[in-house]
């Protein structure tokens, strides 16, 4: 996501944010607050989303592996 899409994105999430959390606060600290969660959060995603794209490759590697000893122990090892 662009850094101008996090801010915009953020603005909106601060104003929601501080109206969840019933704090009582100027318009400049709630896009402070929503533009800083929407970088933290941004960059959580992130390292989430590698993350599982690295987990969902060793499943793969397994699963092909599984595949692999399946085929070699129903045609090869009679």
């Amino acid at each position: 996501m662009s850094i101008i899409a996090l801010i915009i994105f953020g603005i909106a999430a601060g104003f929601i944010a501080t109206k969840v959390m019933r704090l009582d606060v100027d318009l400049p600290t709630t896009i402070a607050i929503g533009v800083g969660g929407a970088l933290i959060g941004g960059l959580v995603l992130q390292g989430l989303s590698m993350i599982a794209g690295m987990l969902s490759g060793f499943v793969g590697a397994v699963l092909g592996a599984v595949l692999l000893i399946w085929a070699y122990k129903t045609y090869i090892a009679k």
